[in-house]
């Protein structure tokens, strides 16, 4: 039986309207019969860094609310967990909830939201590049895990969805220590799909109706694009959001990777798609990350393509001038060539040990870490 994944045009966040399409969304997928009364249903949305719901970074409380409320009618208990980059403190984590709307959202709705910050390391014994994970206790503690994740571009991964979302099971600060193991975008990305497999999510969501494009996940625009997307496989539901935001889904590594495995086929053609379909939605000018890769190196002698590698990969670079000091950079910096000094405080960065995973750049509350590469290789 082919994939199937659930395509639904959305005007935008109104309440009456997304209650309807979650619950169509269940009803063609045949998701009722996967949740059982009494079963623990955790939802992890992506809620990266603390950002309004008109900024196109995180999950909206609204698309949460729907699922959260469509689980509870059909018995389970639910519980909205997360940990986003930074410090994972139950201190923190209130100020996530809060800077995304998700305590408003917990009020109205009566949705808990989770405070327990501990984890536990779990082995992944059929891991291709990582075969043990910490992950925070509410995930593995589940039933059934929900994947809400929100439709943005990436200036490392290229694309940000069903399958990037689930590197948020990892606690806090221990995200840059991926980095620094697998710095190169292959490795990274096999560690990801190696994540998602250990986690599994039961089904997933993407909140594509008011999106991002352009540097991603945090720094780009927000693009309307009026969709919401459903499916069991992660994988399935990643590809016909690559194909919206008009990528080839097999140059996203991520993907690449899954249909090697054999978890996902290799083409859309292969995907039922169910709803609305992909071309009259799909957004033709859709802005790429400025990190995407030239792929002129490979045709470069071999002796060449390191040098050529390296010169051609896009670097982080602050706006000294409006950096407020903060330290966010520096905190999530896994190689720690970032350094927060003088008056008034500054962020600098030793580009000598820069491993260009973008992660200044995710965490920049202020925004003001850009992409840029050399004026040559501008292409």
């Amino acid at each position: 039986m082919r994939e199937q994944v659930c395509l639904s045009a959305c005007s935008g966040y109104d309440w009456e309207q997304l209650q309807a399409t979650v619950a169509k969304q269940f009803q063609l997928l045949g998701l009722d019969a996967l949740v059982r009364p009494g079963m623990k249903a955790v939802i992890k949305p992506n809620l990266v860094i603390r950002s309004g719901t008109d900024a196109g970074i995180a999950t909206h409380p609204l698309v949460t609310a729907a699922v959260a409320l469509r689980l509870r009618e059909l018995g389970a208990n639910v519980l909205v967990a997360e940990s986003p980059g930074g410090p994972y403190t139950p201190a923190a984590l209130k100020l996530i909830y809060s800077g995304c709307g998700y305590e408003e959202m917990s009020r109205q709705f009566d949705i808990p939201l989770n405070l327990d910050c501990s984890y536990r390391e779990v082995q992944a014994p059929h891991g291709k590049r990582c075969r043990a994970f910490p992950v925070i206790t509410p995930i593995l503690d589940a039933d059934i895990v929900i994947d809400i994740a929100k439709m943005k571009s990436h200036c490392m991964t290229m694309l940000s969805g069903a399958v990037k979302n689930l590197f948020g099971v990892v606690p806090g600060l221990m995200k840059p220590e991926f980095h620094c193991r697998f710095p190169e975008k292959p490795p990274f990305n096999e560690m990801l799909v190696d994540l998602c497999q250990l986690v599994k999510p039961t089904f997933c969501f993407v909140d594509g109706i008011l999106a991002m494009e352009g540097n991603g996940p945090t720094g780009g625009k927000p693009r309307f694009m009026g969709a919401l997307l459903a499916g069991r496989s992660p994988y399935a539901v990643d590809m016909v959001c690559a194909s919206l935001m008009n990528m080839e889904p097999m140059n996203v590594l991520m993907l690449q990777e899954a249909a090697e495995r054999g978890l996902c086929p290799t083409s859309l053609e292969e995907i039922q798609v169910l709803g609305e379909k992909v071309s009259s939605l799909r957004a033709e000018d859709f802005l790429q990350p400025e990190s995407k890769t030239s792929n002129f190196i490979e045709k470069l002698p071999k002796f060449l393509q390191p040098m050529a590698t390296r010169l051609a990969t896009p670097y982080p670079k602050i706006r000294t001038k409006q950096c407020v000091g903060c330290g966010k950079c520096a905190e999530s910096c896994p190689q720690h060539t970032i350094t927060v000094a003088g008056s008034p405080k500054k962020a600098k960065i030793d580009y000598s040990r820069c491993i260009r995973c973008y992660c200044c750049h995710e965490m920049c509350p202020a925004h003001v870490i850009d992409i840029k590469r050399l004026s040559l290789f501008n292409l």
